[in-house]
C-alpha cells in the first residue's frame, strides 16, 4: 500500500458535513457539562482526582507503547530505592510521570499564555527530559522529515508521511492560528485541532501524547471544564486501530468529517465515563470524611484523607513527613487505617526500609477493576 502523505492546502477543511454533525454536538456537550458538574463539586479535585490524572498519563504513553502500570507508577513513586525497578520498566514510569509533570506545568501557563506553540513547545520539553525521547530535540519543532511507520520504513514504505521540515513552520503558524480562532462549533474545532497536530507531528518524538495533552489543556481554556482533567486516552487506548485509521484518512481521502464523528463519539462516552468515576471518587471521599473522624478521633483527620487521595500507594515515612500532621499522631492514624482495613500493606517495614501501604478502594476505583 503507497505511502499517505500530509494534506497539503486542505487545511483548515471546507468541506463538513454538517448534517452528520449536528446530532452528535449536543449529546457531546451535556455529557461534557455533567461531567465540567461534578469537577465543579469537588471540593479539590487536583488532590481528589490525582489517581485519574496518573491513569491518564498511564494510558496515553501505553498508545505510544510503554507497559508501565498505575500501580507500578505509584509504587515507584513510593519506594525509597528506585534501583528496585529493573531498568526497561523505569524508563517506562519516567515518561508517565514527565506526562504528568508536562499537563500540570501547562496547565500554570495558562495563567499567563494563551494555548500555543510556544507552550506546547515548553510542555514537549518537559514531556522528554530524562528519557528515550531526550536526544530527539526536546521543546524544539523538528528541522528534518519523520516518518511514521514501521523501524527502517522510507518516504516510500512508511504508513504516513507527515509535512515536510521546511514547510512545517507555516504549518504551525496555520494550526496556531486556527486553534485560536473562533469557528461555528468549539468541539468540532477541537477535533480539528488534534488532528492537524497529529498530521503535522512537529516533533521528532512525543507527538502523541502531545496531541492527547491538548485535549484537556483545550476544554480547560475555553472554559468547559474546571479543570485540565479530561481523560480521553482510556477511550483511544481501547480503539487504537479505529483511531490511526480515522486520523489517516483525513490525509488520504480528506474525510474530516469521518474523524469528527469518531472524535465527537469519544467525547460522549468518555465524558460518561470519567462522571461515573468522579461521582464514585466523590462518593467515596464523602463516605470515609465521617469515617476516618470516628476511627482516629483526631482534628488531623482530613489531613489525612486527603494525603491518602492524593497518594493512594505510598511510604510510611512519607506520610508521616508530608502530612503535614504531627509526627507521633500519624503514625498513630496510619497504625489504626492498617487495623481497620482502610489501608492495606505492599511492603512490610524491614530494616531501614520503610513500609509501602496502598488505598485499595481508591486505586480500584480509577483502574475499573479490583486491582487490589
Amino acid at each position: 500500500m503507497p505511502s499517505v502523505r500530509y494534506h497539503r492546502g486542505v487545511f483548515p477543511p471546507s468541506n463538513l458535513d454538517w448534517l452528520q454533525l449536528v446530532p452528535l454536538l449536543g449529546p457531546a456537550s451535556a455529557a461534557l457539562a455533567r461531567y465540567d458538574g461534578v469537577l465543579s463539586a469537588i471540593p479539590n479535585p487536583q488532590v481528589l482526582l490525582s489517581p485519574l490524572t496518573t491513569q491518564e498519563a498511564v494510558l496515553s504513553s501505553r498508545i505510544e507503547g510503554t507497559q508501565a502500570t498505575m500501580t507500578e507508577v505509584l509504587e515507584f513513586e513510593a519506594k525509597d530505592e528506585p534501583g528496585e525497578t529493573d531498568e526497561r520498566k523505569a524508563a517506562d514510569i519516567y515518561e508517565v510521570l514527565n506526562y504528568r509533570q508536562a499537563i500540570r506545568q501547562a496547565k500554570d501557563m495558562l495563567a499567563e499564555l494563551p494555548l500555543s506553540g510556544r507552550l506546547i513547545r515548553s510542555a514537549h520539553e518537559t514531556l522528554l527530559q530524562g528519557v528515550r525521547g531526550k536526544s530527539k530535540a526536546p521543546g524544539e519543532y523538528r528541522k528534518i522529515q519523520n516518518l511514521i511507520g514501521l523501524p527502517g520504513c522510507t518516504e516510500d514504505t512508511a504508513r504516513f508521511v507527515p509535512i515536510g521540515a521546511g514547510d512545517l513552520p507555516s504549518g504551525m503558524s496555520a494550526w496556531e492560528k486556527y486553534l485560536n480562532s473562533k469557528e461555528p462549533d468549539v468541539l468540532v474545532q477541537l477535533a480539528i485541532v488534534h488532528a492537524e497536530f497529529e498530521a503535522l507531528h512537529p516533533f521528532l518524538d512525543g507527538n502523541g501524547r502531545l496531541g492527547r495533552m491538548l485535549i484537556p489543556l483545550f476544554l480547560f481554556e475555553r472554559k468547559l471544564l474546571a479543570a485540565p482533567t479530561f481523560y480521553l486516552s482510556a477511550y483511544l487506548e481501547a480503539r487504537r486501530e479505529e483511531y490511526y485509521d480515522r486520523l489517516l484518512a483525513v490525509s488520504r481521502d480528506g474525510d474530516w468529517t469521518g474523524w469528527c464523528v469518531f472524535f465527537l463519539g469519544a467525547l460522549t462516552a468518555q465524558a460518561e465515563s470519567n462522571t461515573r468515576k468522579a461521582k464514585q471518587i466523590l462518593d467515596l471521599y464523602e463516605t470515609k470524611k465521617s469515617w476516618i473522624a470516628d476511627q482516629t478521633h483526631s482534628q488531623h483527620a482530613m489531613r489525612a484523607l486527603d494525603f491518602l487521595f492524593d497518594r493512594p500507594i505510598f511510604a510510611s515515612s512519607d506520610f508521616v513527613a508530608a502530612a503535614g500532621i504531627p509526627k507521633d499522631t500519624a503514625r498513630r492514624i496510619l497504625t489504626v487505617l492498617r487495623d481497620e482495613g482502610l489501608l492495606r500493606v505492599v511492603r512490610e517495614a524491614a530494616g531501614r526500609r520503610t513500609a509501602i501501604l496502598v488505598f485499595p478502594e481508591l486505586l480500584n476505583i480509577a483502574e475499573g477493576q479490583e486491582a487490589f
